[in-house]
Order: structure tokens, then sequence, then C-alpha cells
């Protein structure tokens, strides 16, 4: 596909963007640590949702996370989930960029990549986004949906 041909040359030199493999390993420790330092909010994202999230789910109501890694250091997290209270609805939830990785266009490329990948696996549908910056998303051809949530929040929409 033309998005990861391109999204290969938008990323620094040696980082790759990969699935997260289910079961324990340094990788998924890594992914859920950079995700619990994002979301400072023990209540609604402790460990042992954030480590209950990380695990994928088969289809229909599927959950898949992608890292962004340079060799075995984990840069990015981001995951993408099927809603289940909405037929052909998917939802990109959970990113976050390690700190001292910011500003390199590892967010985009996770973006990139979890869209790609529903594109690539169902025919047809809407992806979800709840997101304060609704501009980055505009640029992959996502739209407002509603107004400003709470906290600044906006929901984006893209439908293929």
């Amino acid at each position: 596909m033309k998005a990861r041909a391109r999204l290969a040359s938008d990323l620094p030199d040696g980082v790759v963007i990969t699935p997260l493999d289910d079961g324990p390993g340094p990788l998924r420790e890594a992914a859920a640590a950079i995700l619990l330092a994002s979301f400072d909010d023990p209540e609604r994202y402790g460990p042992a949702r954030i480590q209950s999230q990380l695990d994928s789910a088969p289809l229909p109501y599927y959950r898949r996370f992608f890292i962004a890694r340079r060799d075995d250091e984990v840069l990015g997290v981001g995951g993408i989930k099927a809603a289940d209270w909405a037929s052909d609805t998917h939802l990109l939830y959970l990113s976050a960029v390690a700190e001292h990785a910011r500003g390199q266009g590892i967010a985009r490329a996770l973006v990139m990549t979890r869209v790609a990948w529903v594109m690539e696996t169902f025919e047809h549908g809407r992806v979800l986004v709840s997101t304060p910056r609704p501009r980055r998303f505009a640029r992959f051809g996502f739209r407002a949906a509603g107004r400003l949530e709470s906290a600044g929040r906006r929901l984006m929409l893209l439908e293929f």
C-alpha cells in the first residue's frame, strides 16, 4: 500500500512500527509504561486496565495494538478496536509516545498505521477518535463530529 511506503520514509532512522505481540515480555511492559506515564489518571487508567487492554482480541470485536520501536526500545504505542455498540465502527484509543521521542512523527505514523490496517482489514466503516488535537486528525481526512467535549477534546470521524 502507498501509505505504508510513505510511512516508512517518514519515520526517523531505525524506527519501525509493528503489531504488539500478546503475552508477557519487555516490549509489552515498555508499552504499558509509556501509556501509564501519559495517562496520569490511576482511577481510569491503572496498571491492571492498561495491561488487560494490551491483549489482542479476535474479530468481530477485535482489539489490536501497534508499537513504534528502535531495536528493543519502545518509543510509542497506539490501539484500535471495534466499537461493540455500533456496526462497522472502529476506535483509535490509548495512544502515546515516550516523552523523549516526541516531535519526530511517531504519533503521526502510529495513526497512519492503524488507519491503514483497518482499511485493509474491512471493506467499509468509520473510525472515531476523541482528541485534544483535531488538526492532526483533519490532515488524515477526519472531520469533526459534534461540539467540543470536556477538557477541550473533540470527537473526530473518518469514513471509508
